[in-house]
């Protein structure tokens, strides 16, 4: 039926922005330090947390219960615990690995995303199993007027919006500022960017910073969409963002915008039209992955690398 489709579409856009959103991070810290930070899923985790902590244990009952005022107070919180947890693990874990091989701050980004859930899990209340999330924006459901009707959740359209507009203010902030301009010279040669004047350390870790904010933001949007939080979302939809990064091209803004939506869109059509159904949306998302890399290593809009004799 054209409903059931139009719905699936909906859904796969609601998962795809926020995977995307997600995506940024990963695709930002390879762009710049050649490094895939695995860690950054429990980034997204820590977010949802922060907000949801800001909420029960910080808002009086009256901002509680007015939700203009409650979702900005908790997108501010969980961007700010987000960014503390992410500038700390660039500081302490990464940097000293900055000249080492590279299996060596891959093996320390695992093991930071294992610390990460490990301490959510010990030092909240209640967190070894899901947490109940507020609703945080309009409550109900847009009947898009398509055929019989085409639910969504006023929360989905919110994530969707500030999902995309995030990407956009991003891509201007990297192609149009002072500060996105030394992004983009310590991505292409770091000790040309330094004789230039800029200081890649600081450049890194706004890197850190900016993209541990998206995935904050993403973490309180994604909560108040589900109504509930736990601390393996953060490993699922990491592995999804990680996933759109590549079949966007890593190191492409665009790219993980774009893949991260296809991956949503994947994962929601596949699941109720392919074989197997639910149980096997993994399966076709990476039967993608592989065919698209099989044909264009870089992705979507990565560039290829040329290698000088």
């Amino acid at each position: 039926m054209l409903s059931t489709l139009l719905s699936q579409i909906v859904n796969g856009l609601v998962l795809g922005s926020l995977i995307g959103l997600i995506a940024l991070g990963y695709t930002m810290v390879y762009g710049i330090i050649q490094l895939i930070n695995f860690a950054h899923g429990e980034i997204f985790m820590v977010g949802a947390y922060g907000g949801l902590a800001m909420f029960t244990y910080l808002l009086p009952t009256f901002v509680q219960q007015q939700w203009y005022l409650a979702l900005p107070l908790l997108l501010i919180a969980g961007a700010a615990v987000a960014v503390c947890v992410a500038v700390a693990m660039e500081r302490f874990a990464y940097r000293p690995l900055r000249n080492a091989p590279r299996l060596a701050p891959l093996i320390t980004a695992l093991g930071v995303s294992v610390a990460l859930q490990e301490a959510v899990r010990v030092f909240y209340p209640g967190a070894t199993a899901a947490i109940p999330f507020p609703n945080i924006f309009v409550p109900g459901t847009w009947m898009i007027p398509i055929g019989d009707g085409v639910p969504i959740k006023y929360s989905g359209i919110l994530l969707i919006v500030v999902s995309l507009t995030l990407a956009i203010g991003l891509q201007l902030f990297i192609d149009r500022s002072r500060m996105g301009r030394a992004m983009r010279a310590t991505s292409q040669d770091r000790d040309i960017a330094r004789l230039m004047g800029i200081d890649p350390d600081r450049v890194i870790v706004l890197t850190f910073v900016l993209g541990a904010a998206l995935a904050g933001i993403g973490g309180v949007l994604y909560g108040g969409y589900l109504n509930n939080i736990n601390i393996d979302m953060g490993f699922q939809n990491g592995i999804f963002a990680f996933t759109a990064a590549v079949l966007g091209g890593i190191g492409s803004v665009r790219g993980a915008v774009v893949g991260g939506l296809a991956i949503g869109l994947i994962k929601s059509l596949g699941g109720q039209y392919l074989p197997g159904g639910s149980a096997y949306d993994y399966v076709w998302i990476f039967v993608v992955l592989i065919a698209v890399l099989v044909f264009r290593p870089q992705g979507f809009f990565g560039e290829t690398e040329r290698v000088r004799a």
